[in-house]
């Protein structure tokens, strides 16, 4: 059996359930590196996987006799053959926060079950932790990015739209990795004070402040990645604001370590943006893995404690609502004593 199954099993164990339901797709994608529609039953003795007969060639195709997964075709798949998938179980598990209430109903009436038990993120707590394989997909991904960027900074000329950036931006990804982790952001001008801004057909401008937000993924594995760029010049009333940005990124990726507090860390660069007269309007990070955002998160909101192996962001931002905006994030490795950048594309005054 591959070796979080294993664990999954013996975690299982500890919290007395005899069965477990795992319908999130990249649970299963963690799991069992399936990326088919389906779901993954952990049985008294036997690991499931229910999927639909389009995908049962692509399924195998995935797994090996290591993972001693059995593959149903849900087709096949009768009314006793559910009731009996838990038979003799007395607690059985699920994903609480993915599924829906109309799911746990069915779930009930489908496998029988006495006593169906919310898991509290065993997964997605395990999942935080990565192993050498995810570590190396991360670090080919965030390569990629890099590489992106410096081909960006060739690319951008007066007169382009955001839209034509960020579409260049999809294509660079295509041909050479998995595709976009999420929607590129390309904000320039006033829109680079809206922290989420999507690309418009604003033309870019000479003395232009603009901000990339910009990842993809490699074997499922996501970057992630921020930069403030300029055309032209640095406008002077901007690097006071930059500046203090910059500051305060490289200061806290000085700062992550094992065992430091993600409270701790968000505190530090809030305090000093209010001392200087301005917020921390969004989280100061979070992690990164399969999905763009998972755990854990770097804000004041949460009290969590790093750990060597996280992959997590660090992405300070101050806004100027009307005006423009800084943001300058990197995805960055925690270890024992510090942190590996894996993101390392230049973060001095960019300008094309």
């Amino acid at each position: 059996m591959n070796s979080k199954l294993q664990w999954l099993r013996n975690t299982m164990s500890s919290l007395d359930l005899q069965g477990l339901i795992i319908s999130n797709p990249t649970n299963i994608k963690y799991l069992t590196n399936i990326d088919a529609e389906g779901v993954l039953l952990l049985t008294r003795k036997e690991n499931i996987y229910i999927t639909d007969g389009r995908y049962i060639e692509h399924v195998h195709s995935i797994l090996t006799l290591y993972d001693e997964i059995i593959v149903y075709n849900i087709s096949d798949v009768s009314p006793e053959d559910y009731e009996n998938f838990f038979m003799f179980c007395e607690n059985v598990g699920f994903e609480e926060n993915y599924v829906t209430y109309a799911k746990y109903k069915e779930y009930i009436r489908k496998y029988k079950i006495n006593n169906l038990v919310e898991t509290e993120h065993i997964i997605e707590k395990q999942r935080m932790i990565k192993d050498k394989e995810e570590i190396s997909n991360l670090e080919k991904a965030c390569e990629i990015t890099d590489n992106c960027f410096k081909y960006l900074l060739m690319y951008i000329k007066p007169g382009m739209t955001e839209k034509q950036i960020a579409d260049e931006i999809e294509e660079y990804y295509k041909q050479r990795t998995d595709g976009l982790a999420f929607d590129t952001i390309v904000a320039s001008g006033e829109n680079s004070s809206k922290p989420h801004a999507v690309p418009t057909d604003r033309k870019i401008l000479q003395n232009d402040i603009i901000t990339i937000d910009m990842g993809c993924k490699v074997n499922g594995y996501c970057s992630d990645m921020t930069r403030t760029i300029f055309v032209g010049s640095v406008p002077e009333y901007i690097k006071p604001v930059y500046d203090l940005v910059l500051k305060n990124q490289l200061q806290t990726i000085e700062q992550i370590k094992d065992g430091i507090s993600t409270r701790l860390l968000s505190k530090m660069v809030e305090n000093d943006f209010k001392l200087n007269g301005y917020d921390l309007i969004h989280s100061l990070g979070h992690g990164v893995g399969l999905d763009i955002h998972e755990a854990p998160y770097v804000s004041n909101k949460s009290d969590s404690l790093l750990k060597e192996n996280m992959v997590v962001t660090d992405e300070p931002g101050i806004y100027i609502p009307g005006k423009f905006g800084v943001r300058i994030e990197d995805t960055v490795q925690v270890t024992k004593f510090g942190c590996i950048s894996l993101t390392k594309s230049e973060k001095n005054y960019i300008i094309i």
